[in-house]
């Protein structure tokens, strides 16, 4: 008994490594995913496999953040310094990053991102990495954003 207890309670354990190791493998078998992360990691900076991106719907906007999943100084500087540079290019209608690591497809909400200056981007420190917010008032550039990050969920397979 005591053995099939202690059996049960290292299955719990590990059953979520395993899913998070299956789930990776999965993803290195996925030829495209494998490589929107090459082009993420030459246009980033950092290992894809390793950071973690969030693309959060707000109701004013939303939010784009990248973190590394391991303690790794000079790739939060990386992160940090990418990001500020997301912000500065989005602000003046630059989406040249987004397009370059999404294989120059046409991304949702692009071109309304391209033609208003009703959207605010800011860029803020976040433990192991930065994020930038999208913000407006503006109901179709929040609409174009909710699109944009939706894109960007579904790419790059993640929350």
């Amino acid at each position: 008994m005591r053995l099939l207890f202690l059996t049960i309670c290292i299955g719990l354990t590990s059953a979520p490594l395993l899913a998070q190791h299956d789930k990776h493998a999965a993803h290195q078998k996925d030829s495209a995913f494998r490589a929107l992360q090459e082009r993420g990691k030459r246009v980033m900076g950092v290992d894809q496999y390793t950071s973690a991106h969030i693309f959060e719907s707000l109701s004013d906007g939303g939010r784009i953040a990248l973190t590394r999943d391991v303690d790794d100084t000079l790739g939060v500087r990386v992160i940090r310094e990418h990001l500020r540079d997301v912000a500065r290019r989005f602000g003046v209608g630059d989406f040249s990053l987004s397009e370059a690591v999404h294989a120059n497809q046409d991304i949702p909400g692009v071109t309304v991102l391209r033609a208003t200056r009703a959207i605010r981007y800011e860029y803020r420190d976040l433990p192991r990495g930065g994020e930038v917010r999208l913000t407006s008032r503006d109901r179709g550039a929040i609409r174009a954003i909710h699109e944009f990050l939706q894109f960007q969920r579904s790419d790059h397979r993640s929350r």
